[in-house]
């Protein structure tokens, strides 16, 4: 064997267990991640000083420079929460304050050109989530060419909180309320600077969230405050109707919704603090962090009594968010040149009614066309008629909505709904694809999710989904193959992408539409 060869052979061997690569410049300095299996990956890089002290409840403030190489080989903090035991993505770091990082995954051979680049958002109800968990790695979308990137934003009353001291404090001209949607906003404006270093290409940035990252995907769609910093964009069950987050306000109180500044006052009241002024913001600021989370998180987020409530959420603020996203929709404003939306076969709802006249009642006049479409078998289940009705109104008709509203302004709307349930939780999952069981399939993270149950059909399932997406941040086209299988949608269709639960994934006229159209005649 050569020399040669033999640093060939040896390189190959430190690369397939994992070395350092080479180090990047960015704009703040030099970071050094590590490669594996022809991806290299760079955790907890700051975007952001951390949102500490007198940072809190501020905008985020461009991370000091470092004079160092940093290592950038395990994540950063998760954003401080309380965490939810069920949680389908549980985290991989503990939680703190200090948490404004972000993570990059890239292919490991230089390429000619700059690569496409896609950044995920994950949900959590804005209350809990993180990028650190095993099922939101980036390797994969990686080995498909893509420069994969996910970061942190402030949650729960760290990151959506109104007090009248903090409007005093800001002034007219400062921006208030939404903190995390800020850290959204600073993101996005590090990978444009950024992430020409990492080999991709700022004028080509696909986002991508679920849930409260689909809700996230609708304001940064829709604020002008995120003008320009991307390309495309895709919902995954994110609604799309006003109802989902609501219309609070930040210092106006509506009926059933007070303004974050009196939910910020209740709050401040919990913990003994008083007043309206800077004093009262300086005690707010020392409090310790466990004490502002004080349990919250998605189970318990929601108060009985709204006027009493301590925690509100994303609200109009204002600068970033004008009015609700599908408001703006119907005005034609998307900052996406092309959008990729859809919904989960079981996805989430509220219950909607405890009996089936409670649940009906919304219907109005066309409870008989109601009762054929939810229970055409004449079950009179209340618990299944309930849920698909809140399911549906919640993710499943906002996500035809948006795609026909955006369709309507002139640009491609690729609209899905994704089906398939992974074999070995058939027998736990008999009703369909629960909320978020789609992402392990989407990002092609189903081996650390699923482990020794992965059966080949779901792999395979992983691997069409997965290239859904990286030829959706492409080309702004999920389609694959010759022939493209999955039209864009028109705003009056009535049919849907469907990752099917037996057969291939394929474009079908959608099955649901009598329920999709009596939710939208019922959401006028």
């Amino acid at each position: 064997m050569t020399m040669m060869r033999f640093l060939a052979t040896a390189t190959i061997g430190l690369w397939l267990s994992g070395v350092q690569a080479a180090p990047v410049a960015t704009g703040l300095g030099l970071v050094q991640g590590v490669g594996s299996a022809g991806v290299e990956s760079f955790k907890g890089i700051p975007f952001a000083q951390p949102p500490v002290g007198k940072l809190r409840w501020r905008a985020p403030v461009t991370a000091s420079r470092w004079s160092h190489v940093l290592k950038a080989d395990h994540f950063g903090h998760d954003c401080m929460q309380f965490p939810f035991p069920s949680d389908a993505a549980p985290l991989g770091v503990a939680p703190a304050e200090d948490c404004l990082y972000l993570n990059i995954w890239r292919p490991a051979t230089a390429s000619g050109s700059p690569r496409p680049v896609l950044v995920w958002i994950y949900g959590g109800g804005f209350v809990n989530g993180g990028s650190s968990p095993a099922v939101y790695d980036g390797s994969e979308l990686a080995r498909q060419g893509i420069v994969f990137v996910s970061f942190n934003y402030r949650l729960g009353r760290f990151g959506f909180f109104g007090h009248p001291a903090l409007t005093a404090e800001a002034g007219r001209k400062g921006l208030l309320g939404n903190y995390g949607y800020m850290d959204q906003i600073a993101a996005l404006k590090w990978v444009q600077q950024n992430i020409r270093a990492f080999g991709g290409d700022p004028g080509q940035v696909t986002i991508m969230g679920e849930s409260a990252g689909g809700a996230s995907v609708h304001m940064l769609m829709t604020t002008p405050l995120a003008a320009g910093l991307f390309r495309n964009a895709m919902v995954m069950s994110g609604g799309g109707r006003s109802y989902i987050l609501g219309e609070r306000r930040l210092s106006e109180d509506l009926p059933g919704h007070p303004s974050a500044e009196t939910v910020g006052m209740n709050f401040a009241a919990s913990v003994g603090i008083k007043g309206r002024d800077a004093a009262a913001l300086k005690r707010l600021r020392a409090l310790p962090a466990e004490q502002v989370v004080a349990g919250l998180n998605m189970a318990t987020m929601t108060a009985p009594d709204p006027s009493k409530a301590t925690y509100g959420g994303p609200m109009v603020d204002g600068r970033i968010v004008s009015m609700p996203a599908d408001a703006l929709y119907a005005k034609g404003q998307s900052n996406a040149k092309s959008v990729m939306v859809g919904a989960n076969g079981a996805d989430i709802g509220f219950a909607s009614g405890d009996t089936l006249d409670a649940v009906y009642a919304r219907f109005g006049s066309h409870r008989a066309e109601a009762e054929a479409a939810y229970d055409p078998a004449h079950s009179g289940s209340v618990a299944r008629v309930s849920h698909d009705v809140a399911m549906d109104t919640l993710m499943v008709e906002p996500a035809r909505f948006v795609a026909r509203l955006i369709a309507r302004s002139g640009r491609p709307a690729f609209l899905y709904r994704f089906s398939y349930v992974a074999e070995s939780m058939r027998g736990e999952w008999p009703d369909g694809a629960p909320h978020a069981t789609d992402i392990p399939f989407f990002l092609n993270t189903v081996a650390a999710k699923y482990g020794d149950q992965l059966t080949p059909r779901d792999a395979a399932m992983a691997r069409l989904a997965a290239t859904a997406v990286a030829n959706f941040a492409k080309h702004g086209n999920p389609n694959w193959g010759a022939e493209p299988g999955w039209p864009a949608s028109q705003p009056d269709d009535a049919g849907i992408f469907d990752f099917s639960l037996n057969g291939p994934a394929r474009w079908i006229a959608d099955p649901w539409k009598a329920r999709m159209d009596l939710i939208a005649a019922s959401a006028q």
